[in-house]
């Protein structure tokens, strides 16, 4: 893959390397709202494989995939970062559901089916499962989840406070065996869905022919664990939050 001048040909570098950008565009739609395109998403990763071309000095083998996974991953979020993924009225809609999920769950000392869940909300089953559709893209952790009602924003209080970062809340070592007994808690086939997705590194459709399912289908199964899952961490994060404050107050 060299010039007649002995440079690397650019060209046939990233005619080897476009099935990388496809396959990482693929796995990271079920992150995103239905409103993403996926070939905006490949575009917006060739621009992190040229990047990661330009800058590497040695062998375009092994490492180098591995170091232009990250570019192009990191240019497909970077490309995503100006748009407000969600609208906010299904954003409500999701939390209006996480409280649901946490009432019935306390109500019936186990995680609702769809079923229960859609007739707690007033809903018919199928517009439950639109909303779920929808949500694709809906976060395990958002920034704004860690500010108290009538606060200021989670950045402005915590700019500088490393340990306040939703990754190293998740870093927690409770939070974390919380989390691990959250996913073991879920129902089988959104379990099946998170182990796919997340351990398999299969994309939607691959995900629907191993479980005899739709595309959809999946997506709304990923979006309901999800939703169970933060239902369980923030019901966590706020205990612990309530705990220190307490302690705190008797302090």
């Amino acid at each position: 893959m060299y010039t007649a001048a002995g440079q690397h040909d650019k060209e046939q570098l990233v005619q080897r390397f476009v099935p990388l950008v496809k396959r990482i565009a693929y796995h990271l739609m079920a992150r995103l709202p239905s409103s993403v395109q996926f070939d905006d998403l490949v575009q917006n990763g060739m621009l992190g494989l040229l990047d990661a071309i330009g800058r590497y000095q040695e062998g375009f083998g092994a490492q180098f995939e591995t170091y232009a996974t990250q570019r192009i991953r990191g240019a497909m979020l970077d490309g995503l970062r100006e748009n407000d993924w969600l609208p906010r009225q299904l954003r409500r809609e999701l939390r209006r559901i996480e409280a649901a999920l946490t009432q019935l769950e306390h109500n019936y000392g186990r995680m609702p089916s769809e079923k229960e869940l859609a007739e707690f909300l007033g809903m018919p089953l199928a517009e439950y499962q639109k909303t779920l559709q929808e949500a694709r893209g809906h976060q395990l952790l958002y920034f704004e989840d860690f500010a108290e009602d009538g606060e200021e924003g989670f950045l402005e209080r915590h700019l500088t406070d490393d340990a306040s970062d939703p990754a190293r809340i998740l870093e927690d070592q409770s939070l974390r065996q919380g989390l691990a007994a959250a996913i073991e808690q879920l129902p089988e086939r959104e379990k099946m869905v998170m182990a796919l997705y997340y351990e398999q590194e299969l994309n939607l459709r691959e995900i629907g022919e191993v479980l005899g399912v739709t595309e959809s289908r999946v997506c709304q199964l990923h979006s309901q664990a999800i939703l169970r899952l933060r239902a369980q961490v923030l019901g966590e994060v706020k205990a612990k939050r309530g705990r220190k404050r307490k302690d705190s107050d008797v302090g």
